[in-house]
Parts: C-alpha cells; structure tokens; sequence
C-alpha cells in the first residue's frame, strides 16, 4: 500500500465523513446505517465504502444478508505514520514511545 493511494483515498470528504462514523460507531455498521447518517444516497455511500475497503482502512463482514463495516484500526494507526514519513518528520515508526525522532 502506497502512501499516495492513501491519500488518494482519503481526498474525497464523503469518505472522510464515512470513516469519522465508523471510527465513531460503538459496533460494525450496515450500508443502510451509514446512509441514515451520510449526505447522499445508498449507490455513493456503497461507491465510497468499496475504495475504503479496497485500501484497507475499512473491514467488511457478511452477516446473513447484511454486510457490515468497521474501520481498521491497523490500517488507522499507521496514517499518522504516513504523513509524518511523507513530510520528511519521521524516518521509522518507534517500537515504543521514548524521546521524538527529530528534536
């Protein structure tokens, strides 16, 4: 996984706006949940989720009929990871918190 496609990904606010409500959920949400609370209709919200999974920073599940959403959180923790490294602040993820890289 690229950094570029990351934020490819994460250039479209609709996505931002979904993955804010999945990370906000207490629980995996269907595509008819996500809608209740989205901007715009069934067809956009599954459009969306499909490149949020197809880069892995959102999970899917079947469940019955439904399928439903949560974020992944692997994928999560290392966005900010991604942008330090693309701005030059971050050269490795430390294994444990210490002392900044770059003072």
């Amino acid at each position: 996984m690229t950094y570029a496609a990351w934020f490819k990904a994460l250039s479209d606010p609709t996505r931002v706006q979904i993955l804010n409500l999945l990370a906000a959920a207490h629980g995996p949400l269907s595509v008819g949940e996500i809608v209740e609370h989205a901007e715009v209709g069934q067809p956009t919200v599954s459009h969306h989720l499909k490149i949020l999974a197809d880069m892995r920073l959102v999970l899917r599940r079947r469940d019955g009929t439904n399928v439903l959403y949560s974020v992944d959180q692997a994928a999560l923790d290392s966005c900010p990871s991604a942008a330090d490294a693309v701005c030059g602040r971050l050269s490795a993820r430390p294994a444990r918190p210490g002392p900044p890289l770059h003072p």
